[in-house]
This record gives structure tokens, sequence and C-alpha cells, in this order.
């Protein structure tokens, strides 16, 4: 006899009349049916596909051991649901292995934070198993409401409730358009979060979307006493919100309309954490109203309420810039952050150059330092750069190498320390080496070299090695390499670290 075969069927948000064509058909041929369910019994799938069910069918109710209480499990509630789940396919797999097909019913998409899933990864190897796509909640939210959720360029992100309120904050801050979902007993968090985030006028509450109870309405005046767990938070298309109240600007208005213009101001982070930070970049990250980066750096910066965050990729710094600048052309206060300082490759001549350009016209734009990683990896070892220094970068992504090879032999001759920046990464794998032999031509083989990996980070490793025994296979683009001149002098110290340090005199 064959097996059965299983499928995992998307009811849709609630309406009965929402659900497939082929949702429908699956149900009513089915020889089983299975739901989940609370301790109570009732099923929320059961009662949305009681219109397709025939008689004779078998029904297999999945009842959930715990939901919001305590349980005595020895593994706790992790531990219960992880038995509940392997109990529950064990049932299932003995219909199929009858040959019986089985259709496991799930309220919006099985795949869509959908309790079908885990039904799906205990059977899905053994048996055949189809899953038939359903409308989702968050769909649902937006045809009830009436809003879009995104439109042309805009970004939609989907959080679970359950994150905690800085994180939910965070990633509030960095997209469009927004939907929260497993409210509840999560509702606080997700309030603060939104008002931490300047989103909390802009979001709307939605509970059971489609049904004959549903309920719309601004999120900032919901009790949260009243909230179940089927809803969730909304915040749509922020174009067609300003299309609504008339605050969209016409195209390429901005610096011909606005007469008062605000200021970027490029800050520089530091190479790590927070005490890294100076004084002077963490008041202005404080009162910027856009925090402008890439997507880690913009990640290192705390929230703050109402401020809006712009995290993009690493290879799009004349992008960031101009769109800084356009902001800032509005009236806005923009922070554009770089790690280490701005001024070191890294951000300020990106904004710049794009003001020259003409971007963000009458825009002010300052720089605020922050400690190079230069000067972090140095302080580790004690005073590589003691004397005079050449800074360097190896990365010919923005000039030629035969320009980076004449630097590096001008430098050489003239004895001068060496901080390089960008030694390597994944697609620049034979710069280092040809960097390290255009030096010994003109530097000792023992002459001191200090690798520094993700100084003040997590994976910080600092070494000291010579100029002749550098590997290059050990060195990435998280690597910062000073490398001595023919005075530096570095010592062994009876703790088995090394001491580094360049002379201010020649004598």
């Amino acid at each position: 006899m064959s097996t059965g075969r299983l499928f995992g069927v998307g009811l849709g948000p609630g309406d009965p009349e929402l659900m497939t064509v082929k949702a429908a058909r699956l149900i009513g041929e089915a020889d089983v049916i299975a739901y989940h369910s609370a301790r109570h019994g009732r099923s929320i799938a059961r009662s949305v596909a009681e219109p397709y069910l025939r008689e004779g069918q078998l029904e297999e109710a999945l009842v959930y051991p715990v939901t919001t209480q305590t349980t005595d499990h020895p593994g706790g509630y992790e531990g219960a649901i992880a038995d509940f789940y392997e109990l529950s396919a064990k049932r299932l797999a003995a219909h199929l292995d009858a040959g019986r097909d089985v259709v496991v019913l799930c309220e919006g998409d099985p795949f869509f934070y959908g309790s079908y899933m885990y039904m799906h990864e205990r059977l899905a190897d053994r048996y055949e198993a189809v899953v038939v796509p359903g409308v989702t909640s968050v769909s649902a939210a937006s045809a009830v409401l009436g809003r879009p959720l995104v439109q042309r360029d805009e970004v939609l992100t989907v959080l679970p409730g359950t994150l905690p309120a800085p994180e939910l904050a965070r990633r509030l801050a960095d997209t469009d358009s927004a939907a929260i979902l497993k409210l509840g007993r999560t509702f606080g968090s997700v309030r603060e979060a939104l008002a931490e985030a300047g989103k909390l006028d802009d979001a709307f509450y939605i509970e059971r979307a489609t049904w004959d109870t549903q309920r719309v309405e601004p999120f900032a005046g919901v009790d949260p006493e009243s909230v179940p767990y089927f809803s969730l938070a909304l915040v749509p298309s922020p174009a067609h919100a300003a299309r609504l109240s008339g605050d969209e600007p016409a195209a390429g208005s901005v610096d011909s309309q606005d007469t008062t213009c605000g200021e970027v101001v490029v800050v520089g982070l530091g190479p790590a954490g927070p005490e890294w930070l100076t004084a002077e970049a963490e008041a202005e990250l404080a009162v910027a109203e856009h925090v402008v980066g890439y997507g880690p750096y913009v990640a290192r910066v705390p929230q703050r309420a109402g401020q809006q965050r712009h995290s993009s990729g690493n290879r799009v710094e004349a992008d960031r810039a101009a769109d800084a600048l356009i902001l800032a052309a509005g009236g806005a206060r923009v922070a554009v952050v770089s790690s280490g300082d701005p001024g070191v490759f890294a951000m300020a001549s990106a904004v710049l150059e794009q003001a020259a350009a003409g971007h963000g016209a009458g825009v002010r734009v300052r720089i605020v330092p922050g400690v190079t990683a230069a000067q972090a990896a140095a302080s580790r070892v004690g005073a590589p750069l003691g004397h005079d220094y050449c800074v360097l970068s190896l990365s010919d992504r923005l000039k030629p190498w035969e320009i980076i090879e004449r630097r590096l032999e001008a430098a050489g001759a003239a004895d001068l320390v060496l901080a390089l920046y960008n030694p390597a990464s994944r697609t620049r794998t034979t710069q280092l080496a040809q960097a390290r032999d255009v030096l010994l031509r003109h530097r000792a083989p023992e002459t001191p070299v200090v690798v520094a990996r993700d100084v003040g980070g997590p994976e910080e490793d600092v070494r000291v090695v010579t100029l002749a025994t550098l590997d290059p296979a050990t060195v990435d683009m998280r690597c910062l390499l000073i490398v001595g001149s023919s005075k530096t002098v570095a010592e062994r110290r009876p703790d088995g670290t090394s001491v580094v340090w360049t002379p201010r005199s020649y004598d």
C-alpha cells in the first residue's frame, strides 16, 4: 500500500471566502483533517474550514499542552512544546502510513509564522508533502485598513512582537513600513518601540482582520487590556500617507521650496563599542533627527525617540552621502556615521564630494572626528606610530594598483612607519603579498609588523610578527597592519606579550 500525502493548507486571515479554490478542494477531498487548538478545544482553523468539511472525515485535534501558562515539564515551555510536536507528528504519520491523505489546517499562510511548519519539518522527508499558500494576516490588515503596505522602493519589515523593545525600535527605525505580529501580552513593549522609533503616530492596530468582529483604529489610542493575540500593528506606506496628508513635496522640489536648510554632521564612531565614542560624537548623535550609514555602523548608534535611521550597503557611499544631503536640504539634522574617523578612508570625503556636485545646496557640512583604527591598533602594543608615519589603503577598488605600489615604494624609501588599511578581502587576495615584497626592498626582514584584528570587538586579536614572516593568508578585511620603520623596536615582555614603539629621535 502506498503512503498518504501530507498537505499544509493555508486558510487565509479568517474569512472563509478568502480561502483559495485549491485549499477548499483539498479540504473537501482529504481523508483526515488535522488542526491545532488550545486546551479549551476550540479551533479557529477548524471554524474557518468548516464550510468545506464533509461527513465521514477523520479529525485529529492537536491540542497544545500549554500556551501562555506555566508548565512543570522538566524542559520548561520549550521542552513541552517540542514533545507535543513530536507526538503530533507520530499521530499524523500513522494516518499517512495507512494510506490516508492528511490536510493540516493553518490560519494565514503555513510558512508565515504558521503552526503547520513544525509538522512539515518532521514529516516532509518521509512523505509527499504539499504546501498550499494562504492570504497572510499582514495582507488582510493592509486591505481592511485601505492603505498600501509599500510602494516604489519602500522597504517592508515584518517583526514578531516578542522581540525586546530596543531591538524592535532599532528595526522599526531602519525601515519604511512595518507589520508587528504576536501582540497580546507584548502590546506594551511594542508601543514603547513604536514611540522610540518615531512611528507611533503612523501605526494602526488591526484585530481579527476580515472577521465579522474585526477592529481597526490608531495604535496610540488602544487599551492594552483589550488586545488579544490575534492582532497586529501596521505602519503602512509612508509615501501614501504623505500624499493623503498633502505633505509630499513635488519631485525635485526639496532644494527649491525649502528656505531653511538643516545640516549634515559626519560622525566618527571609533573602531568598536561605545567606550571608543567621544563625548562630542555622542552629543551629535543624540540630537540628530536622521542617522545615515552602512548598516553595521548604524546598528552601533543607540536608538533615540523619534530618530529615523537609514541603513545601506558598504559600496554605495556616494548614494548614501547624496541622500543625507537631500534630507538636510529639507531642514533636517542628519548624522552620517563612519567607523573610526570619518576623514580616514570614510564618509567625510564622500559627503563633501556630493555637496560639491550640487546635492543639498546650502547645506552645512561638519566633521566630528573619531578614534582611528590605526590609533586603536597602536595603543594595544605601545607606540609604533611615535614618529613620522604614512596611512595607506591597499584596496584597489577606487585607485589602480600601480599607484598603490608607487606609494609603497616611496614610503618604504622614506623610512616611514606604515599603517595599512583594507589589507585583504575575499576578492583581494594577492595585494598584501605584493606590498610585503615591495617593502622588503627597503626594510630588514626582522622589521616588526603589528597585525591587529577587530580591535575593541569580541574577536580582538593583536599579534606582532616580522615583515619576512608575515603570512597574508592570516589577514582579512577586519585587520589593520602597522609596519615599522628601520628604527621601530619590538621587545618581548616577561608575560609573553610584545611592546612596540618607534623612537622620536634618529640618534
